[in-house]
């Protein structure tokens, strides 16, 4: 790796870090030595980039500086495009759309040497959207996730009864042959999956439930972690409905 370009990668090291990075942490992930680090930090703080620390402490990157957004290693582009491409082969139709909506405005920015190697990346995700047995728009629920609103389910559970469910959202993965909806279900008193081919339809509601989906999702993480929070007393955490 060329002395420019390491600076800058210990700059994005810095950028990404909650707190402070060793000059230990620094050299193993960037395979070099400790006294080349520091030599590096120097020319940094030199450069006028607002890094805070010493040697024999760590290093923090005060706010107010960033690096230019579309400045991407070769691996970086591979991630980018594996991402998209999983999205493309596994999301709805508007997540679909706007992963090709990112690719495209990353690639009329990039120079064109990159431009070749985003288009002729290695890496691909199989497309699952031929195996899909539903037609379940998924927009919406995000939507209701982002703006903390209620959603009523006609679900068809694993004993393949219809069951009418009231849910808070908490977020939507994407598996390898499903797609799975998680919220709290107020008919269990508890956090569940639902499997978005079971749901027969659904409804966004207009009322908002009692907790932000961000504090829903930090305590449904605590209580898979066996933590333990007011808000959670007596509710629990199942499986697939």
């Amino acid at each position: 790796m060329r002395r420019a370009d390491r600076l800058l990668q210990i700059i994005q090291i810095l950028r990404r870090s909650s707190g402070i990075v060793t000059a230990k942490q620094l050299a193993d992930e960037l395979e070099v030595t400790v006294r080349t680090i520091y030599r590096d930090m120097i020319a940094i703080e030199a450069m006028g980039a607002p890094v805070r620390g010493e040697a024999g402490v760590g290093y923090i990157l005060e706010d107010g500086y960033d690096l230019p957004p579309l400045m991407f290693t070769q691996s970086e582009l591979e991630v980018i495009t594996l991402g998209m491409r999983f999205v493309d082969g596994h999301g709805d139709k508007d997540l679909r759309n706007s992963a090709r909506d990112i690719l495209a405005k990353i690639k009329a920015v990039i120079p064109k040497d990159m431009q070749e190697k985003l288009s002729s990346s290695p890496l691909i995700a199989p497309n699952m959207r031929d195996q899909e047995t539903h037609d379940i728009d998924l927009a919406p629920l995000r939507r209701a996730i982002n703006d903390n609103l209620m959603v009523d389910l006609k679900y068809c559970d694993a004993e393949a009864a219809l069951t009418q469910r009231t849910i808070y959202p908490i977020l939507i993965g994407f598996f390898q042959n499903t797609q799975m909806l998680a919220g709290y279900c107020t008919l269990r008193e508890a956090f569940r999956w639902f499997r978005v081919d079971r749901i027969e339809s659904f409804n966004v509601q207009s009322e908002r439930y009692p907790i932000s989906s961000r504090k829903l999702l930090l305590d449904w993480k605590a209580q898979v972690n066996g933590d333990h929070d007011p808000w959670l007393k007596n509710k629990t955490i199942r499986g697939l409905d």
